[in-house]
């Protein structure tokens, strides 16, 4: 075996990467319109105006479905972050222009399209895959219990048969960073290794360097540990506190049956909230409802606002605008969340001390998450060496003073937030398969 191979399936990235017998990784890039892409978006478009008698709609994977998505003459269907869906029964099928499709069968598309498209990197696109090491959460996302999270490796195991790939090695996702943060010590470290993803936070004590490497019998991970919650929980706070309202959260509208004044329902801007649930709201009977409440409401430009989005499946259009906002806030003061699509027109201005103060359950729960791995492990604080961020959110200020307030701004180190789980993978395959 001269090359072995390491996968990081993401809630909303992906990331495939190889290492040979000896050198380092290497990372496989994607084609797009604007050039080579190492990160492969995990995201499905079913384009209806692509219809195949025996197979139906077609589906397009990662940057052929956001370009498809753009391109469309005829509103398609644009599924994502299916990966969060695992551990819980929200999910388990859904039907896609007539036809229905497990969870598995929907990952599997992704997983097809990361093969189709990577080139040469893992040989003929029909044939057997084998002796991956694909990453996977400490804690999987809306997994409460052991059950849930042997629930979420059958399913994630399954989706990777169908979509081919088989004698899979699961490893944690810290561990992964772990190792590629590894490859470039020439020195013994005891590192905290940060790995913020789309749907979860996972942390993982872990002792690396050359002594690390050499003794085969050394306990080299001391302890993981992981709480549900990452960037799209982040995004949904400023969802919650600046868009909902501009959509009709807290407005009434007048009953048909008996003329009260009734609030609109807080469901609905739950799934406004958790952007990739926002297409569940197409169904026949909800978009009858909402336009029931918009005819009934005081101001029902709100509400048309939210009809639209709805019908015309803006939900990934909203949530790049809000994304974007993130970022540049980890950047400056105060930005602008602007989306428009007539007849919603949300331009409002967002300060950073805002945004920390809506995220700060979130921020206490990381708190609490580092300091139940520090006690299970027995480790202080000074005792770390280095502490390794990698992940989008990691680059946010309020998320990084945590760990500069228990382990000094000296001993932090970030680098390739997106792949480097997918590279340390690569080098976690060698390890066991080389």
């Amino acid at each position: 075996m001269d090359r072995f191979i390491g996968l990081d399936f993401g809630t909303t990235n992906s990331a495939l990467a190889l290492a040979d017998a000896r050198g380092g990784s290497e990372l496989v890039r994607f084609p797009t319109r604007e050039g080579p892409s190492s990160t492969f978006r995990s995201v499905l478009f079913f384009d209806p105006s692509e219809l195949d008698p025996r197979l139906g709609v077609r589906a397009y994977a990662g940057p052929q479905a956001l370009e498809h998505y753009r391109d469309a003459v005829q509103p398609g269907r644009l599924i994502q972050s299916l990966k969060s869906y695992l551990a819980t029964d929200l999910l388990r099928s859904t039907t896609v222009f007539e036809r229905s499709y497990t969870l598995e069968q929907l990952i599997a598309l992704i997983l097809r399209g990361i093969r189709a498209q990577c080139g040469d990197a893992l040989g003929d696109p029909s044939s057997v895959v084998k002796g991956l090491v694909v990453g996977r959460p400490v804690k999987f996302s809306n997994a409460d219990t052991p059950a849930d999270e042997q629930r979420a490796l059958d399913r994630l195991r399954a989706a990777l048969a169908i979509a081919g790939i088989e004698d899979v090695t699961f490893e944690y996702e810290p561990v992964g960073a772990a190792y590629f943060y590894e490859s470039r010590l020439d020195h013994d470290e005891l590192v905290l290794i940060g790995d913020f993803g789309g749907g979860t936070s996972d942390f993982c004590l872990v002792r690396v360097g050359p002594t690390a490497r050499r003794d085969a019998s050394a306990k080299r991970i001391l302890g993981t540990e992981g709480v549900g919650l990452a960037g799209d929980v982040f995004d949904g706070e400023i969802v919650d506190a600046v868009v909902s309202p501009r959509l009709g959260k807290g407005t009434t509208y007048r009953s048909y049956l008996d003329g009260k004044e009734i609030g609109v329902p807080s469901w609905l801007y739950e799934r406004v909230r958790r952007w990739h649930h926002l297409s569940f709201l197409r169904s026949r009977e909800t978009m009858k409802f909402l336009k029931e409440m918009r005819d009934q409401c005081p101001d029902p430009r709100a509400l048309a606002a939210l009809l639209h989005l709805v019908e015309d499946d803006l939900g990934f259009d909203l949530h790049r605008a809000v994304e974007g906002t993130k970022v540049k806030l980890s950047r400056e003061g105060a930005v602008n969340l602007r989306f428009v699509d007539d007849p919603v027109d949300i331009d409002v201005a967002v300060a950073r001390a805002d945004f920390e103060r809506w995220i700060e359950g979130d921020l206490a729960q990381l708190r609490a998450c580092i300091d139940r791995l520090l006690a299970q492990t027995g480790v202080k604080a000074a005792d770390v060496d280095r502490v390794f961020l990698t992940g989008g959110t990691s680059m946010v200020p309020a998320v990084r003073k945590i760990f500069v307030e228990r382990f000094g701004e000296n001993r932090l180190r970030a680098g390739d937030e997106l792949t480097s789980v997918a590279s340390g993978l690569a080098l976690r395959a060698r390890e066991l398969h080389g």
